[in-house]
């Protein structure tokens, strides 16, 4: 049976803006039906710290360390909590909420999404698996994270190897369109991570670093060889085709999309009034 084809699109090192803004209008013309299913990749240059659309930005980032140490700083579309994107691989899935394959239920389209990224682990010789949040606390947490950083918060379906989280994912959907993207971290500095969040006081600062550690985790933590970005990126678009029962074809914007990509971008992700709209 031969396999639907989906767009592929690896836009490289991107700005924050940029990236925000190519994520929301791959959706806009997938819900028009000016592209196919997309999935894309992409980083982030200048590497930057990303908050989830209903953070507070002024209460629970440290601005002046992300401004000192040139981060780049962009309010996301989706929920979820802050992420720091700099030894990554950043994904994004867009994708029909009508298709025959995605599940009305937003937790398992979550899970079904993620078979590609549970794959690329796989493909990187590494013991994925997906867990759920089994106790009233954890559930209890995906309602109230305790603190703001992304990789700190439990959810449905996350993908886990040796106990710690390797991969976080957020969605949104708009005009009958699933965007779910995230990241897969390749490395991973925790020092630098909390130095950009506000805490009352360090002990509380301390102690919250400890529990992250005991959480979350990067790839080359975990795998038994250095794994770079081009070897990821050949093992997860491989799991996404497996996962997804795919088959992805390069894809190329027309000129007029990348201005219209720019014009969003300099519009709404470079403003204040996005970013720091909470």
């Amino acid at each position: 049976m031969k396999k639907e084809t989906w767009a592929f699109i690896d836009s490289g090192d991107c700005s924050p803006s940029f990236n925000m803004a190519m994520d929301e209008l791959l959706m806009i013309w997938h819900s028009e039906g000016l592209i196919p299913p997309t999935i894309r990749f992409y980083g982030w240059n200048p590497a930057t710290l990303s908050i989830g659309y209903f953070q507070k930005a002024e209460k629970e980032i440290n601005l002046e360390e992300v401004k000192k140490r040139g981060l780049g700083f962009v309010r996301r579309a989706t929920g979820g909590r802050a992420v720091l994107h700099e030894h990554e691989l950043t994904y994004s899935v867009i994708v029909s909420e009508e298709h025959p394959d995605m599940p009305k239920n937003v937790t398992e389209a979550y899970r079904v999404i993620s078979e590609g990224i549970l794959k690329g682990f796989q493909n990187l010789g590494l013991d994925a698996y997906f867990a759920v949040p089994k106790t009233e606390e954890d559930r209890a947490a995906l309602k109230a994270p305790r603190s703001s950083v992304c990789f700190d918060a439990p959810s449905w379906y996350e993908l886990v190897v040796e106990g710690r989280k390797v991969a976080g994912s957020a969605q949104t959907r708009q005009k009958g369109v699933i965007l779910q993207h995230g990241s897969i971290l390749l490395d991973l500095d925790e020092e630098k991570l909390f130095s950009l969040f506000t805490f009352s006081n360090d002990r509380i600062k301390e102690r919250m670093m400890q529990a992250f550690k005991n959480k979350a985790v990067a790839i080359n933590d975990v795998s038994s060889r250095t794994i770079h970005l081009d070897e990821a990126k050949m093992a997860f678009k491989t799991g996404f085709e497996e996962g997804l029962n795919i088959q992805l074809e390069p894809f190329q914007l027309t000129d007029a999309q990348m201005d219209e990509i720019k014009q969003l971008a300099a519009q709404k992700y470079e403003s204040d009034e996005w970013n720091f709209m909470r």
